[in-house]
């Protein structure tokens, strides 16, 4: 029994590193790398007075401005279901945390604006 513990207790020290190195450290956000994925954001919040018919009517929020740590907490809600938008959900899915850092600090350099009336 001692001796299968002692197997357990190996094999698992040989795959943990391998666990800890799969999953790569985030860096801190970078504007430059976030400007080369917001492609699928502009879409809806890079048109000033922009409304979405889904799945109901309503302004889509800017984002240009926010607050970094803002931008990062509602991705990760829409990729876990907290926050329910089935196109958003479905973009955040795609993204790493590394991703998410990149597109909030991008669009926290950006000034924000609003439209004139």
């Amino acid at each position: 029994m001692k001796r299968i513990a002692t197997l357990a207790a190996l094999a698992a020290a040989a795959w943990l590193p391998q666990a800890v190195m799969a999953q790569a450290p985030v860096t801190p956000g970078d504007p430059n790398r976030g400007a080369q994925k917001v492609q699928m954001c502009q879409g809806c919040h890079g048109i000033v007075g922009w409304r979405t018919a889904f799945p109901e009517v309503y302004r889509v929020p800017k984002l240009s401005g926010q607050n970094a740590a803002y931008i990062i907490a509602a991705l990760k809600e829409y990729k876990t279901g907290n926050r329910a938008h089935p196109s958003m959900k479905a973009i955040a899915a795609t993204l790493t945390e590394q991703d998410m850092a990149d597109i909030a600090a991008y669009y926290a350099l950006s000034p924000l604006t609003t439209a004139n009336k």
